[in-house]
């Protein structure tokens, strides 16, 4: 009697499946996925997260087919097991944005955005899916949307802590982002942009602003400026955009808050820019400006 053959572990499983992938053979790579999420399924001890990684592989595969309405059937379930993973999150978006459900891949993106506000494509999506809302379902597309989860801060920090990437000698390095460096560089940069915003000089202000924000993402005021160049120039969705990247960082940003309302204004959206100004007048209740905003946008929308 033949020898039964022994069965491959999750892990190796995975490991195939990954080596397809990285080769372009999503078929292949979703069999071996499938393979290893049965495999740990039966496992006497296994892990969640182990668990979630595997589907959301397998999501990968199936949105790289073209198999949207699986890929959002697996990021559900590995979401379900590791909430608010950001892969999972993006994945899924992806998938809706496929399938032209564009207020839940909103959501998607936005809830992304919580838990690490410098995904350029979790902005780059959040951008289409407003532009798309906006044409489907007008200025107020926002009262439309469903709830946006909001993500505990005890989340945000798990989920942001990188592994660190195994050295010689045992030694270990993690991220700790933009270096002393490229902060200076990012901060000469920006007041070059200060200067030319004086000046009258918006779009090579812009320039200034976007160059410093590719050696330091996580200065709030680069944003805030770069914002207010774009409404000079009448860029009022990236005036939007700069002002939401503020906002992930700085909630209460009455600079960011003050500016987007104005896109809103200029883009007829005029509830999101109401409440803006609301919000902004609850942190800053005497602010002349937003105040005068307000009353004009109240008399528009009557």
């Amino acid at each position: 009697m033949a020898p039964k053959k022994k069965s491959q572990s999750w892990s190796s499983l995975k490991q195939s499946g990954n080596e397809c992938f990285k080769t372009g053979q999503y078929g292949e790579a979703t069999n071996f996925y499938n393979q290893a999420i049965k495999e740990l399924e039966k496992a006497a001890q296994k892990n969640p997260e182990d668990l979630a990684i595997l589907y959301s592989n397998r999501a990968a595969s199936y949105l790289k087919e073209g198999n949207c309405t699986e890929c959002v059937k697996d990021c559900t379930k590995s979401l379900e097991l590791y909430p608010f993973n950001v892969k999972s999150l993006l994945r899924r978006a992806a998938a809706y944005e496929g399938l032209e459900r564009y207020r839940l891949a909103y959501v998607d993106y936005k809830t992304a955005l919580q838990v690490d506000c410098n995904i350029a494509a979790a902005h780059d999506g959040t951008n289409r899916m407003s532009k798309a809302l906006t044409d489907v379902d007008g200025p107020s597309w926002r009262e439309k949307l469903p709830p946006i989860p909001t993500v505990p801060l005890s989340v945000r920090e798990k989920l942001n802590q990188q592994p660190a990437a195994p050295q010689q000698n045992n030694v270990t390095t993690k991220d700790t982002g933009p270096s002393e460096k490229d902060k200076k560089r990012a901060q000469t940069l920006k007041e070059e942009g200060n200067a030319l915003v004086k000046k009258g000089e918006h779009r090579k202000a812009i320039e200034k602003y976007s160059q410093s924000i590719q050696l330091n993402p996580n200065e709030v005021t680069t944003y805030t400026n770069r914002a207010l160049c774009f409404l000079s120039v009448k860029q009022y969705r990236d005036t939007v955009t700069d002002c939401e990247r503020a906002l992930n960082m700085d909630s209460s940003n009455i600079k960011a808050l003050y500016r987007r309302a104005q896109a809103h204004k200029e883009l007829q959206n005029l509830k999101s820019c109401i409440d803006d100004l609301n919000n902004l007048l609850k942190i800053e209740a005497k602010n002349a400006a937003a105040l005068k905003l307000l009353q004009e946008v109240q008399k528009k929308k009557k």
